[in-house]
């Protein structure tokens, strides 16, 4: 029984009507042992915590902890058992104390059991030393800073001296210093004999703390070793970045211009306290095609919306030559700066034609039927599905109506956000074909956001790259493969 795993998880699977979110997860976690859990956006990491906490109920598998089965079991149940969880995202009880929630967490769950035990005062307090919020235990969390109402999570999660601890992104929103602190704390977890599941975006920080890595993809395990084997990986590889990554040589006219047509001067995004953005500054010139590449997480999403007009920012945007803040994004887009969105947010149950004729709905009547044409003949699939409601198309062909009713607006800069994201081969080779029609027959310029750099390399004049919500490196394609395309993950 001692060699036994800590967690043992055996053909874990859960359906959402046609998707399979898991399928078939298997995974041990040892006491003392901490275990990291990666991949892209979409890969089931989330859920299966979800369904190891019993948030979700897993139609099919087992959930052993300590050789218990508590798979299906109710949270409270689940956690009383011995797992506790750590949540990305913070919902601290606002009208108490730092030191009052880490006491709430260690009362009973039963109203059978009303008594408080004796020593619950100082054993929240020991806790809010240990992870460090000994300073600030009786402030409340509206005043505290983005790391402490993490740490305020970490405390709760261990409140209850659980066997087992998930940690569900633990370095989202955290500088690097930040990151060092926690990586520390939950290294402690390690030290008290606890099995520790990790899920975070930031791979690098992953691979830096734990003792082995599982990498998984469209709900099933791809890869299991060490974090330098996984990282190697051909799989886990071409699941991150799409491939092998080549050298592309651009002609020095592909950017005529030396004035940018965009311009981000030390651009800062918060999410409540968590940063997003960090000082990001980037140039886009006239006709250029600019591809921002980066891990999911880094702050892609946020940089295009941020550009966009979607959210609040600090630090100067400038549009040819003019600033953008304080202009509706509405305005912007009417100013020729049109983002087709990662979601693709397209009309469900209006046509594929109805979608298209809302991008041109500005446009006199000639022209939408001019530009129509055009991207029929871009798009040929969209031409024979008019009459389609589009969610009944493909994922390919949602995302060639998307990035065409982003053209129909007639945009002098496109923002396109992860286009190849949950896509297939074939697709990828029509929409590469698209942007290679785009940059010869057009003056258009493109910022392109892709975790895929195998696909963003070949379209790109330049290249930025995006970490941990700052911009870490710049340079042409080729420098890029020289000098990151080992170190990328």
């Amino acid at each position: 029984m001692s060699s036994r795993p800590r967690l043992e998880v055996r053909g874990l699977t859960k359906r959402f009507g046609g998707l399979v979110a898991v399928n078939g997860l298997d995974l041990d976690i040892a006491a003392g042992e901490i275990l990291g859990l990666i991949g892209p956006n979409g890969s089931g990491k989330s859920t299966a915590m979800k369904l190891i906490m019993g948030i979700e109920r897993p139609d099919a598998g087992a959930v052993r902890l300590a050789g218990t089965d508590v798979a299906g079991w109710a949270p409270h149940r689940i956690a009383r058992a011995g797992i506790g969880i750590v949540f990305q995202h913070s919902r601290p009880l606002h009208r108490q104390t730092v030191l009052e929630n880490i006491k709430l967490a260690l009362l009973p769950d039963s109203l059978l059991r009303l008594a408080v035990a004796p020593g619950v005062d100082e054993r929240a307090r020991a806790i809010a030393e240990r992870v460090g919020l000994g300073a600030v235990m009786h402030r409340h969390p509206s005043t505290l800073p983005f790391a402490d109402l993490r740490r305020m999570e970490l405390a709760k999660a261990i409140a209850r001296d659980p066997k087992v601890v998930l940690v569900d992104e633990p370095f989202a929103g955290l500088t690097a210093a930040e990151v060092r602190d926690f990586s520390e704390l939950i290294r402690s977890f390690r030290s008290d004999g606890r099995a520790v599941l990790l899920v975070d975006h930031n791979v690098k920080g992953v691979a830096a703390l734990v003792d082995r890595v599982l990498a998984m993809y469209l709900g099933e395990r791809i890869a299991e070793g060490s974090a330098d084997a996984v990282m190697q990986n051909e799989t886990v590889r071409r699941v991150y970045l799409g491939g092998k990554i080549v050298a592309v040589e651009r002609p020095a006219a592909a950017a005529a211009t030396t004035t940018p047509l965009l311009a981000l001067d030390a651009v800062s995004v918060f999410y409540g306290k968590a940063q997003a953005l960090e000082n990001v500054s980037i140039e886009v010139r006239e006709r250029e095609f600019v591809s921002i590449v980066g891990l999911n997480g880094a702050g892609k999403t946020t940089l295009f919306n941020a550009v966009s007009g979607l959210v609040p920012h600090a630090g100067r945007i400038s549009y040819a030559g003019r600033p953008l803040e304080g202009l509706a994004p509405a305005a912007i887009a009417r100013q020729g700066v049109v983002q087709c969105p990662e979601t693709r947010e397209l009309f469900g149950d209006m046509s594929v034609r109805e979608n298209l004729d809302l991008g041109g709905q500005r446009l006199p009547t000639a022209v939408r039927a001019t530009q129509l044409d055009w991207l029929f003949d871009l798009f040929p699939i969209l031409k024979s599905r008019q009459r389609q409601m589009a969610r009944t198309l493909s994922g390919g062909e949602q995302q060639m109506l998307a990035i065409a009713r982003a053209l129909m607006m007639q945009p002098k800069l496109l923002i396109l956000d992860e286009p190849t994201l949950g896509l297939a081969p074939v697709i990828l080779e029509q929409l590469s074909k698209a942007l290679d029609r785009l940059r010869q027959s057009t003056a258009i310029t493109v910022l392109l956001g892709e975790q895929n750099v195998t696909f963003a390399l070949p379209h790109a004049d330049r290249v930025y790259l995006l970490e941990h919500a700052r911009i870490i490196w710049e340079g042409d394609p080729a420098r890029f493969a020289r000098e990151m395309g080992t170190g990328y993950l």
